[in-house]
């Protein structure tokens, strides 16, 4: 019984030492390369609240709206231009984009619903998304503040008091069409409102109507940004836009063939 328990021992620190002598030549595997070539990402000045990022297109930097047709009707002044007569359009034609909006409905609450602060950015022209004075202000919550108009509700109501400064940060894939007109890829946005995340890349149903549910009318893949009168004295301040927001696409490198030697 003893000769067992003898040989047993020994044969487990056999065991021991064979298996740290192989961890002391244990070699960390190679670092992953995926053999891809990737091109360098453009160097930009970020900007901050006052200026826009360097590779951006301004629209309003505060002192005119010629970047918009009907621009001239707004009221400008003290470097926020304030809905009067007309919605507004861009005169450039834009696609999938980010963009970014700040905005601030009436100071002196007047009505109620959609009767308060209400405008909308319409991305390509056709699909909105909400603005409202929607600060304890009831009304159709796919309609709300914040709201991809009658589609989806924002998550939550981030809206701040009536009279201040609030801003829009928009990431807008553009929607994209068969050469028979029909959909091949629907449209996405991505939504914050004040620093909060409202929409995550959600997919839209199609177009915003008041009148209609929402479909898909095939359409250029770029069109302009439109900026809604609703009738009431909304405000606007710093708004641009960036295009270029696709990824970065690398490519393989060719394989060159082995030299084949002769029989």
């Amino acid at each position: 019984m003893f000769a067992l328990e003898k040989k047993s021992f020994w044969m487990l620190l056999g065991a021991i030492i064979v298996m740290a002598s192989g961890a002391a030549v244990w070699k960390p595997f190679d670092e992953y390369k995926s053999g891809i070539v990737w091109p360098e990402p453009p160097i930009i000045n970020p900007g901050n609240e006052l200026h826009a990022p360097s590779d951006a297109i301004v629209l309003f930097n505060g002192k005119d709206l010629s970047a918009f047709e009907n621009g001239e009707k707004w009221l400008i002044e003290d470097g926020y231009a304030q809905v009067q007569g007309s919605g507004i359009t861009t005169k450039q034609p834009f696609g999938s984009c980010q963009l970014h909006v700040e905005f601030a409905t009436p100071e002196e609450v007047k009505g109620d619903g959609q009767g308060r602060g209400n405008s909308g950015i319409y991305l390509m022209g056709k699909y909105e998304v909400q603005i409202l004075d929607s600060y304890k202000n009831k009304t159709y919550f796919d309609g709300q503040c914040g709201a991809v108009y009658k589609q989806q509700p924002p998550t939550v109501n981030a809206c701040r008091k009536p009279g201040e400064w609030q801003s829009y940060d928009i990431i807008f894939e553009a929607p994209e069409f068969n050469k028979d007109g029909t959909l091949k890829t629907a449209a996405f946005v991505t939504v914050l409102q004040n620093g909060v995340l409202l929409h995550n890349h959600l997919e839209l149903q199609g177009g915003t109507f008041w009148d209609q549910p929402p479909h898909y009318e095939s359409h250029a893949a770029k069109l302009p940004l439109h900026i809604q009168d609703h009738g009431n004295p909304t405000r606007f301040r710093n708004i641009w836009i960036r295009e270029n927001i696709n990824p970065l696409v690398g490519t393989l490198p060719e394989k060159k063939e082995e030299a084949k030697g002769s029989l």
